[in-house]
């Protein structure tokens, strides 16, 4: 019997004890982002303004399976204190949502394959999987890094 089809949209959450703007400060420093990536591959920033806007784009040093390789992401959903996302050249999305709840903030990632050319090889590889490992820890990393004011 065939498996059945991964699902295109990979979402977590978590309650994030501070502000929205607080947690959407992180998230739009492209220069903050290996302080809080959970999958591993993102070492650092290497170009890109302190603060995103939509299209801005940076530039940013990964290493997956022991190579190491540049990849440029772009802004293409932004809205200040609420919403962001930036993809790369696959086009597929990972996108931070913020929800005020309580005086607290309800962070849920999502890496959206929708937006993929490849979308349909993509679920038929381990790569969802990993996606959902990867953003399970990210925002743990991204809570305390908020939350501890780092």
């Amino acid at each position: 019997m065939p498996s059945a089809p991964r699902p295109l949209l990979i979402s977590r959450d978590i309650i994030i004890a501070a502000p929205p703007s607080a947690v959407f400060s992180a998230l739009a420093n492209p220069h903050r982002h290996a302080d809080f990536d959970g999958s591993g591959t993102v070492r650092n920033t290497v170009s890109g303004p302190v603060r995103l806007n939509l299209g801005d784009t940076f530039k940013t040093a990964m290493k997956l399976f022991g190579v190491h390789y540049r990849i440029v992401n772009t802004v293409v959903e932004f809205e200040a204190d609420r919403r962001i996302a930036w993809c790369h050249p696959g086009k597929h999305r990972w996108r931070y949502e913020l929800d005020e709840v309580d005086g607290d903030t309800r962070v849920t990632e999502t890496c959206d394959l929708t937006t993929s050319p490849v979308r349909g090889l993509l679920v038929r590889t381990p790569w969802p999987r990993w996606n959902a490992e990867g953003i399970e820890k990210t925002l743990p990393r991204l809570k305390a890094l908020v939350e501890n004011g780092a």
